[in-house]
């Protein structure tokens, strides 16, 4: 690749150039350490970075956060009246059922949610989602593709592949 078409792609891509920017501060600093990896991961919390604002601000049009869109579209991949306890709501979220409290309690303000009780415990509960709160989800789900679609479309499918493929092994 010729000096050109990098300063272009850099001009392109600006957290690239900065990433590499501070890689050649790291190297001349301390040379005794590869700080490559730092870039790896700066340009992975970047990328989530920029696609967690653009679906945050698709969620501003519904008046909801992500801890509000996650339990919406948690309840509504179970279909149509199903309904999940809160302890269930909370691990499919990976949550811990304090923090899931306080969420269902601001859905159910919204009237988003139900709460009832459970048929076969008297003591638990059950959460479902509202007329509305499923009409909200099916519309929140459509636009959330979009947006995730449009940020995206760089990509060929191939390359999500790949970035899936990829990310997988990371840990």
């Amino acid at each position: 690749m010729s000096q050109e078409t990098t300063a272009k792609n850099r001009e392109s891509a600006p957290d690239e150039a900065d990433l590499d920017a501070i890689l050649a501060q790291w190297r001349r600093e301390r040379p005794d350490i590869d700080a490559a990896p730092m870039a790896v991961c700066g340009a992975v919390w970047r990328a989530g970075d920029r696609l967690r604002q653009g679906v945050l601000a698709n969620l501003t049009q519904y008046d909801l956060d992500f801890a509000g869109f996650d339990v919406i579209l948690t309840l509504r991949r179970q279909g149509r009246g199903e309904a999940l306890s809160p302890s269930a709501l909370a691990k499919d979220m990976m949550l811990s059922t304090s923090a899931m409290t306080n969420r269902l309690d601001r859905l159910e303000k919204r009237g988003l949610i139900t709460r009832t009780t459970d048929p076969s415990d008297r003591r638990g509960l059950k959460i479902i989602l509202s007329d509305e709160g499923f009409a909200l989800a099916d519309k929140i789900v459509a636009t959330h593709v979009d947006t995730e679609e449009r940020m995206l479309a760089p990509l060929t499918p191939a390359e999500r592949d790949q970035i899936r493929a990829l990310l997988a092994k990371v840990g």
